[in-house]
């Protein structure tokens, strides 16, 4: 089941849901690991209303801001009126309206465990990947809480570290490390009598460079 109609939802309150969440440790951590250059073009994936591409921003990076909730791009253009350098799509995990080899930079923040299949999303923002870019993804390690698939549609319960690092081999990737963010996700149950707590790595890793040819 899509999560895109709990989205359009609940895209005016995101911000304050997220704050909930987790905190900005999160983005701190994925950008200082993706060792960002001013200047450098960034893709935000699952970018929602901007917890990433806010950050993206004020380290003078320029910004293509994907997501498949259209609300979510409308609350993102209007907290981000102005900004120089942001180019927000519509888009889905299959198929991201990004040309080969056109960013420097890809983040995806809790946005694999949305997804239908993590390895083909890995893949296909790897493809929009210049090589030598990064990937750097933040999401959940495995665990048990159901009531995250009922109440926030995420389609997986979290992921095993070596599975990551796994589909990140198979999708091209060289020198990668999969750590912890040393940041847990919470969240509470609607009714009230279950909460979660959930620990987030954040995996990166660099797309191969094409070899040269000997003369």
């Amino acid at each position: 089941m899509s999560s895109k109609p709990y989205f359009d939802a609940v895209a005016q309150q995101w911000d304050q849901m997220r704050q909930s969440f987790f905190s900005e440790a999160v983005r701190e951590k994925a950008i200082a690991v993706a060792g960002v250059q001013p200047g450098k073009l960034a893709a935000d994936i699952g970018a929602g209303t901007g917890f990433i591409t806010q950050g993206l921003l004020q380290n003078g990076l320029q910004v293509i801001a994907v997501d498949q909730s259209e609300a979510m791009l409308m609350e993102m253009k209007r907290k981000f009126a102005g900004a120089k350098g942001l180019d927000c799509r519509l888009g889905q995990a299959g198929s991201l309206p990004i040309p080969d080899a056109t960013v420097d930079y890809v983040f995806a923040n809790m946005y694999l465990h949305h997804v239908e299949s993590p390895p083909q999303a890995i893949q296909e923002m790897v493809r929009t990947l210049k090589p030598g870019g990064k990937l750097v993804i933040t999401d959940l390690d495995e665990h048990n809480y159901e009531f995250l698939k009922a109440e926030h549609h995420d389609r997986w319960m979290g992921f095993k570290r070596e599975d990551v690092k796994r589909w990140f081999e198979a999708a091209g990737l060289q020198q990668i490390d999969v750590d912890c963010v040393g940041q847990n996700c919470c969240a509470q149950s609607s009714c009230g009598t279950e909460s979660a707590s959930i620990s987030i790595f954040v995996a990166s890793g660099e797309k191969r460079r094409a070899r040269k040819r000997e003369r």
